[in-house]
């Protein structure tokens, strides 16, 4: 894969408004053991069903392969009860799976809790980049310039340890932009970077999902297509080439993009995750969501793309009327492919029955 998108635990001690998932909150007590304890007796065989060569095919040449990237978020990973209990476990997981061939590890941080000592660990335990995930208005207490005082404590802290800064892009505040050098004159790393919910450091019409759905704050037009965008659909089938990508949760559900559809496509804890994505190709409304033509998805199956674009229009949080083909894309998940996942994971166990020797 070029890349896979796993989030390792719900935990966060945020409740950002404008959060992609209502799951992603506090949590105290036993209520916090047992969110972590969902990722803790997951992860070692989602591990085994990740694919032993973690490269894909170089765009430019075809016959040499690029290291993936592994991305590992929550949640907030450094938060205490998850950091030595989940977070460092899995880190050295990695390294025991796949060693010198391991993907490049990157790893999501709202960077307010970070500690010199939890860089000292990460870079200990294989972590390549370092991404700071909170650099825009929606995170209380970081809202204006508050900020750009974080990114400096952050920027001090990293160069204790040698750890260079790149950025996304796009930028047009110069307090955002990186004062990195470009990319042909870094070395290979460790890195960290800055990115948030604005339009020149990631996404700004925010995803129609979680409590950016409930509070309205998604200005995502129909336009706006997020399967084919950086995390959506678009090549999630494509393993081994360029823009193969997939989600996980904590659980081991994977879906075929970040914002994630309304059902998972099935889960590592019990087959391979080549073998659950090679069975779906060929299915027309997958192999639409993998050409990042979500409103192609019922072309053959009783959907017309205006069938598609009437039922890809809700009423949001704040009573407004929202169209966005991940509005259809869940709408068609609900009414014509959950049952279809089923079957299809039925098949695929049959299968794996039937050759096993008697």
């Amino acid at each position: 894969m070029e890349a896979i998108y796993w989030v390792l635990t719900w935990a966060c001690h945020r409740k950002c408004i404008h959060c992609y998932d209502d799951r992603f909150r506090p949590y105290v007590r036993d209520n916090l053991k047992r969110v972590v304890a969902e990722g803790q007796s997951a992860y070692e065989a989602i591990l085994d069903n990740l694919p032993d060569d973690f490269t894909y095919a170089d765009p430019k040449d075809p016959s040499r392969r690029r290291q993936g990237l592994l991305v590992l978020a929550g949640g907030e990973l450094l938060i205490d009860g998850v950091r030595e209990e989940l977070f460092y476990p899995v880190l050295e997981a990695i390294q025991r799976r796949w060693g010198a061939k391991a993907p490049h590890i990157s790893i999501q941080t709202t960077g307010d809790i970070l500690k010199p000592e939890h860089i000292e660990a990460m870079l200990a335990r294989g972590v390549g980049t370092i991404a700071i995930a909170s650099i825009d208005d929606y995170h209380v207490g970081l809202e204006g310039n508050k900020k750009f005082k974080l990114m400096d404590k952050i920027r001090a802290m990293m160069g204790q340890f040698g750890v260079q800064e790149v950025g996304l892009g796009g930028q047009r505040d110069p307090k955002l932009k990186t004062p990195a050098p470009t990319r042909s004159e870094r070395g290979k790393g460790p890195y960290f970077l800055f990115f948030g919910a604005q339009p020149d450091l990631w996404i700004g019409e925010l995803w129609p999902r979680g409590r950016a759905w409930a509070n309205g704050l998604s200005d995502a037009t129909y336009e706006t297509n997020f399967c084919a965008r950086w995390s959506g659909g678009k090549n999630f089938l494509n393993h081994g080439q360029t823009g193969s990508e997939v989600a996980i949760e904590p659980d081991g559900s994977i879906y075929p993009c970040c914002l994630k559809t309304k059902a998972p496509l099935g889960n590592l804890t019990e087959e391979k995750l080549v073998d659950i994505l090679d069975s779906l190709k060929g299915h027309p409304a997958f192999e639409a969501i993998n050409a990042g033509d979500p409103e192609a998805m019922g072309l053959t199956l009783g959907w017309s793309r205006e069938d598609y674009r009437a039922a890809s229009v809700q009423i949001d949080g704040k009573g407004r009327e929202v169209a966005n083909v991940c509005l259809g894309c869940d709408a068609f998940f609900a009414t014509k492919l959950n049952q279809a996942i089923v079957d299809i994971r039925a098949a695929r166990l049959a299968q794996v029955l039937a050759s096993k020797p008697t």
